[in-house]
This record gives C-alpha cells, structure tokens and sequence, in this order.
C-alpha cells in the first residue's frame, strides 16, 4: 500500500511529461525570481523553454506557459516567435542547461 509502479508504456510517458514539465516549471520559477540579474540571451532562452513546454502542458498550465514565454521574450526585448515542438529528452537537456544558468 502506498507504493505506486509505474508499468504500462502510457503511465510510462505521462510520469516522463510530468517530471519535464515539473523540472521546466522550476527553472523558469527560478530565473523569474533572478530575472533582473539575467543577461538578455538566458532571457530569450527561458521564454523559448516556456514556449517548448506549452505542447506538453494540459489546461491553464498550458495557457500560462504562452503567458510566462511572452513575458521572457519582452525582458529579453525580443518579440514573439513560434516555438518549435521538441522531444521530451531535448526538453530535458534544455531545462538542465538552463537550471546551470540561471543558478
């Protein structure tokens, strides 16, 4: 009781979006508290990371990510663009990138 095991190959990739998604909601937490601290590249690239994460991010979390995006790419001072869809491992890599810069 208690234990939870994740076994078939959808509990597999849901627990996978979950902990990326959880991991990026972090790190775009942490640059915002830093945000006047940040150069403006590691702002673009923040705002690129939410905009990745939107494909991933169910209901409002996903609204909220287009939101946060926006508001990364201001601070940069560059405007919006389209965001690419990435694997959740590129996404993984990205945010592990990102965490050493804004850290």
């Amino acid at each position: 009781m208690g234990v939870h095991r994740v076994t078939s190959e959808a509990a597999k990739a849901y627990a996978a979006r979950e902990r990326v998604l959880g991991a990026g909601i972090s790190v775009l937490g942490i640059a915002a508290e830093k945000a006047k601290e940040l150069d403006k590249a590691t702002l673009e690239r923040c705002g690129d990371l939410a905009a990745q994460l939107l494909s991933y991010a169910p209901g409002y979390a996903g609204k909220l990510m287009l939101v946060s995006a926006r508001l990364f790419w201001a601070l940069a001072g560059t405007g919006e663009r389209e965001a690419k869809v990435v694997s959740l491992e590129e996404l993984e890599k990205e945010i592990e990138e990102l965490r050493k810069a804004v850290e």
